[in-house]
């Protein structure tokens, strides 16, 4: 089966897909891998057939956008630079597409994958990471300025409308229906609500105790786990990290995740918290710049270290929301202390509070102080007693075989027939 991998966004948007097509290609499928330039470098050593969509350049600039992180103005910032950059990501992939051998598996924001499906008539998947992707009125996501999730069945549904009428479909919507009417296409609405989910087949990678699937939910979707893939293998814990591990008590660890590139003032607040509490820290974040100059003693900072070698040895992890980010802390039985700042962050916060593996605090309400008075509370018994539960629930979970499975069950029967004969 040839398979072409489809995403767009930061290393949490990029690592699932690394590690799916990884899977795929040991399953003996040939795999490609269609992503910005900013990861041509973790393809091949994933040793993916790389496909650049976009250049660095781009990708830094689009990154850079503080919109991007603040509240309601980030889904109208992601959806003006999606739009913008749509034809240049379809006339890369194109090219990669032969209609009866090729099989397309493309993230939430990949949109011109459905634009070329529609155009050429290929099995798509769209693979979405988290549950406040899918739009649901029987278990409503919980996101900036929404309504309270119990809040009555008609104010979620006006609000979503709002937002599509007003935010999403004016802000990708004309270079979306540009781009079909040059092709021949009729024009789409609903963008967000309908259109971003493929008609063939729909993967939600979390599993079903962290999202149960709604009867409004797409009729196509499969739950298949969280990915979980986080480069080891690939970049293993680096010495400096493992040594600052033996050398004490388990530290805190701190993350604004991968695509924060002004966390500046979140670092600066957390050494605050950490001294505060008397804990060592590490300040996780591949953008140096953000952190202050001479770090305390039992603070230092890391670029990277895969989370699956790195969690099982601190007291707890501070982070922005991201799915991947909260995935890997339940799945090592860490507590987590959630700052959310935009898209699905708030939502996943919300779950992982009703979970008990976590604690809150509201963005505008990030201070030092409040950050080391919830540190204290977090690091309980209580709280490592469920993290231990949530833990178990990881036992015997195999998301990557199990995503591989249902995207081969779309293969072309063509393809199928040519690969028996070989």
């Amino acid at each position: 089966m040839d398979v072409l991998l489809v995403t767009v966004g930061s290393h949490g948007d990029v690592h699932p897909f690394i590690g799916l097509g990884m899977a795929l290609r040991a399953r003996g499928h040939k795999v490609k891998i269609a992503v910005n330039a900013h990861f041509e470098t973790l393809a091949k050593q994933a040793g993916l057939e790389y496909v650049e969509m976009g250049s660095d350049e781009s990708y830094r600039e689009i990154a850079q956008d503080p919109d991007l992180f603040k509240g309601m103005k980030a889904a109208n910032a992601l959806c003006r630079h999606l739009g913008k950059n749509l034809r240049r990501m379809y006339d890369a992939i194109t090219p990669h597409i032969t209609p009866g051998q090729t099989v397309v598996v493309a993230s939430s924001l990949a949109l011109a994958a459905r634009i070329a499906r529609d155009k050429m008539d290929f099995p798509l998947a769209t693979i979405h990471l988290s549950p406040a992707v899918f739009r649901s009125i029987e278990d409503p996501g919980v996101m900036a300025g929404g309504p309270p999730r119990m809040a009555p069945k008609f104010i979620h549904r006006l609000v979503r409308w709002i937002g599509d009428r007003f935010v999403v479909d004016p802000a990708v919507g004309p270079d979306l229906n540009g781009l079909r009417k040059d092709l021949g296409l009729p024009p789409v609405k609903n963008i967000i609500r309908d259109y971003w989910h493929s008609p063939d087949l729909v993967i939600g990678m979390f599993p079903d105790w962290y999202a149960h699937a709604q009867t409004d939910w797409p009729p196509q979707t499969k739950l298949t786990g969280f990915p979980l893939f986080d480069e080891s293998g690939l970049n293993d814990l680096p010495r400096e990290v493992a040594k600052f591990l033996g050398e004490g008590e388990p530290p805190v660890v701190f993350t604004p995740g991968s695509a924060m590139w002004r966390g500046e003032q979140f670092f600066r607040t957390w050494i605050e918290a950490c001294r505060r509490i008397h804990r060592r820290g590490i300040l996780l974040t591949r953008h140096a710049e953000q952190i202050p100059k001479n770090l305390p003693a039992g603070i230092i900072h890391v670029p990277y270290a895969p989370f699956s070698q790195l969690l099982p040895h601190v007291a707890a992890l501070v982070h922005h929301g991201g799915i991947g980010t909260s995935a890997q802390a339940m799945k090592a039985g860490v507590r987590q202390l959630v700052i959310p700042m935009a898209h699905d962050q708030f939502d996943n916060a919300a779950r992982l509070k009703r979970l008990g593996v976590a604690r809150v605090i509201p963005h505008k309400n990030y201070t030092a102080r409040k950050a080391a008075r919830e540190l204290r509370k977090l690091i309980s018994r209580e709280y490592g007693i469920r993290c231990h539960w949530v833990r178990e629930w990881f036992r015997n979970e195999r998301p990557l075989d199990d995503t591989c499975k249902v995207i081969e069950d779309l293969a072309p029967q063509n393809a199928d027939d040519a690969a028996n004969a070989a």
